[in-house]
């Protein structure tokens, strides 16, 4: 059965590359793509422990009461984002602060969450992990529960050729399974290939958004990997102060994670705390919902003017960045024993 199952991932990797030419045969990208961020060398990308990783990524053993897992707030079929609600559920029902983000190009990544707290994606399983909102669990607690399950003893040992479970196994594994979530085979990819057009309600979408959204969300990767306050109102409620929560300084206040844009039409509902439920209310807030601050990015200052065509053709555009196969890869989905 092992061997049929590396087979199997052999065999779709190999598909994809067909298309991708660059990075490793395990997560290939397309050329032009700039080089991964992620440090390779400190953790070599193996099928065996990718497949642990995604064991790992589906089992609910990493959470207090094994009730939650990493996909209960990241599913496969919504881009590993959580649409049923504007803010994340964990353990026990309690309700986090912010929206989950989707899971795709993390090798990209220079750091984590909504406002950068984290700086590597090796470290960024224990944040939800140890939350007392999410997962609630400790990481000691962790392998030894997984120490003590044959499967999983045999799993590591397969990838790792140790049978003591340690922390960087754990975290590296889930880096791994993360690390191939390589989302670039949308129209849009097909348009830079050469294999496809864009239709002209796309084309024009495509030079609005060149105008008006690539400073920040800038092509390929459809996002500068930056922070930028863009002129949300403060929720009172949660009066989520964004990087500045991490980094405590001032020039910080209200500046959040640039998203990328990629499969925004699967990853609703919107912005850090999921406040808008589809793209017109976001595109609206653009044009006539700014709130002034300090730090307020200065392309905003004046707002974003769009008419209501101008709207539909940017809609259609990003509807484009869809990467309809990714939903439905069997790399990702729930392992089958």
């Amino acid at each position: 059965m092992k061997k049929l199952l590396v087979l199997a991932v052999l065999v779709s990797f190999v598909c994809l590359v067909s298309f991708k030419r660059h990075g490793d045969p395990l997560m290939p990208y397309p050329k032009g793509w700039p080089k991964p961020v992620y440090d390779f060398k400190k953790n070599p990308l193996s099928i065996k422990k990718v497949e642990l990783g995604r064991v790992l990524f589906y089992d609910p053993i990493l959470s207090r009461d094994s009730t939650i897992s990493c996909n209960g707030c990241h599913s496969q079929y919504m881009m590993f984002a959580h649409t049923d609600h504007a803010l994340s559920h964990g353990i026990a029902g309690k309700l986090g602060t912010r929206n989950a983000p989707g899971l795709f190009n993390l090798a990209w990544g220079k750091s984590f969450m909504w406002d950068g707290s984290v700086a590597s994606l090796d470290m960024q399983p224990r944040s939800p992990i140890t939350n007392p909102v999410e997962m609630d669990e400790n990481i000691p607690h962790v392998l030894a529960k997984l120490q003590s399950n044959q499967q999983y003893r045999a799993l590591f040992y397969d990838a790792y050729s140790d049978s003591v479970i340690k922390e960087g196994m754990l975290l590296g594994a889930l880096s791994q399974f993360m690390l191939i979530m390589v989302s670039a085979n949308s129209k849009y990819d097909s348009v830079q290939r050469g294999e496809s057009v864009f239709t002209a309600a796309e084309a024009r979408g495509y030079a609005i958004y060149k105008a008006k959204c690539s400073a920040c969300h800038t092509e390929p990767l459809f996002t500068n990997e930056k922070f930028e306050n863009n002129g949300l109102a403060v929720d009172r409620e949660l009066s989520d102060i964004g990087k500045m929560k991490a980094s405590y300084a001032v020039d910080d206040s209200l500046k959040f994670k640039v998203p990328s844009l990629r499969n925004i039409q699967y990853t609703y509902p919107y912005m850090h705390d999921g406040r808008f439920k589809n793209l017109n209310q976001v595109l609206n807030n653009y044009i006539m919902g700014i709130q002034q601050s300090p730090t307020l990015n200065k392309r905003l200052r004046r707002g974003i003017y769009l008419s209501d065509a101008q709207k539909a053709d940017l809609v259609a555009f990003l509807y484009t960045l869809s990467d309809k196969e990714f939903v439905k890869d069997p790399r990702f989905s729930f392992p089958k024993k």
